[in-house]
């Protein structure tokens, strides 16, 4: 079979180390977390915005326990989509959080890409039009794109250079400014309107996207060496050193800005920060350090994400067209990926972007919790009580954030609703009518009555 017919998708087993592994996954969390929802968590709950990262980082740690567990017994490069058709099977729960899981990744390359862009214009006073932002974005995701095509030691050597000047750089940025600053203490004693719980939920929510990387690396599953250690150990380096950073920035953005400063200048806050504390030059080094981590953070996210569409359509869960494309499934799904990525970069904010992934990503992380207790508990060995806690902990993030979406910006909760709709319906079509579904949910059943 010649090269231009092979629709297989391509996997390089033990090509990630545990080092490139992690920062793949830090790539994408600090990316994603600290440069543009900081600013987002002060709107919502005030000055406990620091406190609401702490939350969100034990929520996440609840949720790991179940990746951990499934990545040691079935280390697999479609990560999610495959842990969750080991718990559900060929059937609609496995196909609908398997899509909520990769349109929250493609939404947190969006975000990542406008945060860019919102970083990258502080270095010409800003953009007033409103759009150099999404160009700029648009440009980092073609780039990512562009060195996705050339292969994993590539991306690995990229993002393993860009996450250690990255996090070098935000612990510089998190030392000097709690170093400069006036006093470190931040008021708790008056959050007023904004610190009530919901809001402080709904901040939370927000912080988990700060943290949900972590699940970039479950992605990358049987190409990491020795993957049954490497996996569990790379996600719990990853959180721990993603605490340890997000707690020093915000304090050091506490520190230096007023909270009314920070809302306002939610989509480039540490940018803001670095002004006062260090004047022009620590907002250059601060937006180096920005363009630095979100473009290593679309660089690993659109490595992953085109894996798990890529596994998704082998096990034929979702629909598959070449548009007269050569190359492997991969190839394909890379393309998809990048072009929606776009889509939502160019039409939507920051503000609204994060929404939808919160919504998206905390649904399918029940899913998986729901998954292990009910058909994975005995075959991975897992306790009941961590996932339990883990849907209990979402729920409540989940439900603070739509309470106050609901009350600020009610579109992008039906856009959210709209969409999920019209995933389960698609579906529920497409998995009917095709036969391999048909088969395979027969075979299902019959596993599962015998389990």
């Amino acid at each position: 079979m010649n090269r231009e017919e092979d629709r297989t998708t391509r996997y390089q087993e033990g090509s990630l180390t545990l080092p490139g592994t992690v920062m793949l996954g830090t790539g994408v969390m600090i990316g994603a977390g600290i440069f543009a929802l900081t600013g987002q968590m002060a709107q919502m709950t005030g000055v406990l915005f620091p406190l609401a990262f702490l939350a969100a980082a034990v929520i996440v740690s609840f949720s790991a326990y179940s990746y951990i567990k499934i990545s040691n017994a079935y280390p697999s490069a479609g990560g999610i989509g495959m842990y969750l058709h080991k718990a559900y099977g060929n059937r609609l729960p496995t196909a609908f959080n398997a899509l909520l899981m990769y349109f929250s990744m493609v939404i947190a390359q969006s975000f990542l890409a406008r945060t860019f862009g919102s970083y990258t214009m502080q270095l010409f006073g800003g953009d007033d039009s409103g759009r150099m932002v999404p160009i700029l974005g648009v440009a980092l995701i073609l780039a990512a794109f562009l060195i996705n095509l050339l292969g994993n030691r590539m991306i690995q050597g990229v993002a393993s250079f860009i996450g250690i000047l990255k996090i070098g750089g935000i612990l510089i940025f998190g030392l000097v400014g709690v170093w400069i600053a006036d006093s470190i203490s931040v008021d708790f004693s008056e959050p007023g309107e904004a610190g009530t719980l919901g809001n402080f939920l709904g901040a939370t929510a927000l912080g988990i996207l700060a943290f949900k990387g972590f699940t970039t690396i479950t992605n990358s599953g049987s190409e990491v060496i020795d993957p049954k250690r490497n996996v569990g150990r790379a996600i719990v380096i990853s959180i721990a050193a993603c605490v340890v950073i997000y707690t020093l920035v915000g304090f050091a953005v506490a520190s230096n800005l007023s909270l009314a400063e920070i809302i306002e200048t939610q989509d480039y806050s540490l940018a803001a920060a670095a002004r006062p504390a260090l004047g022009e030059y620590g907002v250059w080094f601060t937006v180096a350090i920005a363009m630095m981590a979100t473009a290593g953070g679309i660089l690993a996210s659109v490595f992953a994400v085109s894996r798990m569409l890529a596994m998704l359509t082998e096990m034929k869960l979702v629909p598959h067209r070449h548009f007269g494309m050569p190359g492997s499934i991969q190839k394909h799904t890379l393309v998809y990926t990048v072009v929606l990525g776009l889509i939502l970069t160019a039409f939507f904010d920051l503000s609204r972007i994060a929404a939808l992934g919160i919504v998206f990503y905390l649904i399918m992380d029940i899913a998986i919790h729901w998954g292990v207790l009910r058909y994975l508990r005995k075959d991975i060995k897992a306790n009941t009580w961590v996932p339990t806690i883990a849907i209990l902990l979402d729920l409540l993030a989940l439900g603070g954030f739509v309470w106050v979406k609901l009350n600020t910006d009610p579109f992008v909760i039906g856009v959210a609703v709209v969409t999920m709709i019209v995933l389960a319906v698609s579906e529920q079509i497409f998995l009917k009518r095709s036969p391999e579904s048909a088969q395979a949910k027969q075979e299902e059943s019959h596993a599962h009555r015998h389990h």
